[in-house]
């Protein structure tokens, strides 16, 4: 009933806006059905915080929220570029502050729901002025890796910066080729701009993050998910993309883990080696969650909520409730 009051004191202009909420936690752990379910209760309007759902024509394999869920609830940041675009943090930063204010001059609930953890990491603690991207320098570390692999990228990082090097994966190629470009565009390591004054303020909204300890529950909710992908017509969509002429894997779209595999193991082959493209897909699918995961754990103002919990979306809730 407080919420409720207080968004009747909003639209009379009478009271404070309504706190922005995040929701995150690794891939698969149920984000989008918690949010709906809040949604059910509570005048919420869902900002996305999502690498893949911004690309329009990635829809079975981001697992992108169905058309009768986003006409049900208001989403923002969901098929907004060409996968022939790119999209930064600094981007998604403004954005959601933009979007933020305008959910909460309707008087609704700005609910930050997600797992992309760089994003969610650049709106908290805000983000520095980063040297722009040079279309020559981020072609000629894409021929370096094309000829030596990315986790020999990966190694040079580590001698130049070995802080951004350590949360990288070797072969998570988007980032790795982020950080060498703006090393050798300023001769600085990724590190040293983020540690700088942030151009951005960040934000101290309350963060709700959905996680398990069982690592089996959620591996096998994510190989069953993936499964239900591939039945519902992901190889299709793939192949629709390839015919488009125009995208390839170096390309931050083409790079969202599921898509990089299946496009590769059509490479190889079409119809493909299906159980081979099924235990890349998963395994990669793994990594990400583990990589999430890390991420969490560096974020001890958060309160976790018991993903497998049968009452998981009514205890996220309840805590929104309590804290907006």
């Amino acid at each position: 009933m407080a919420l409720l009051g207080a968004v009747g004191e909003v639209l009379s202009g009478l009271g404070p806006r309504l706190k922005p909420v995040f929701l995150v936690g690794p891939t698969g752990c149920g984000k989008t059905a918690a949010a709906l379910a809040v949604a059910q209760r509570l005048p919420v309007e869902v900002i996305s915080v999502d690498s893949a759902l911004i690309y329009r024509g990635l829809d079975i394999g981001s697992a992108k929220p169905t058309a009768a869920e986003q006409q049900a609830v208001p989403h923002h940041l969901i098929d907004i570029l060409d996968p022939l675009q790119s999209y930064s943090a600094a981007q998604f930063v403004a954005d959601a502050q933009r979007l933020v204010s305008e959910v909460q001059a309707r008087g609704r609930l700005p609910l930050l729901v997600g797992g992309t953890m760089l994003y969610v990491k650049a709106l908290r603690d805000g983000i520095s002025d980063m040297p722009p991207s040079s279309p020559a320098v981020r072609a000629q570390v894409d021929r370096e890796a094309a000829a030596l692999g990315w986790p020999a990228l990966h190694a040079e990082l580590q001698r130049v910066d070995p802080p951004t090097a350590a949360r990288l994966h070797p072969t998570d190629s988007q980032r790795i080729q982020r950080a060498v470009e703006v090393y050798r565009l300023s001769g600085r390591p990724l590190s040293a701009w983020h540690a700088e004054a942030a151009k951005s303020p960040g934000v101290d909204w309350p963060l709700i993050s959905l996680e398990t300890e069982d690592r089996a529950w959620l591996h096998a909710r994510l190989n069953a998910r993936f499964d239900a992908m591939l039945d519902a017509g992901f190889l299709g969509e793939v192949r629709q993309l390839r015919a488009r002429g125009d995208l390839h894997l170096d390309l931050p779209a083409m790079r969202c883990v599921g898509y990089r595999q299946a496009w590769e193991a059509l490479d190889e082959a079409d119809p493909p080696d299906l159980p081979r493209m099924r235990e890349r897909a998963q395994a990669a699918t793994r990594q990400l969650a583990k990589r999430q995961i890390t991420w969490l754990r560096s974020m001890p103002d958060r309160t976790a909520v018991e993903a497998q919990a049968p009452d998981a979306p009514q205890r996220v809730l309840s805590l929104i409730q309590t804290l907006v």
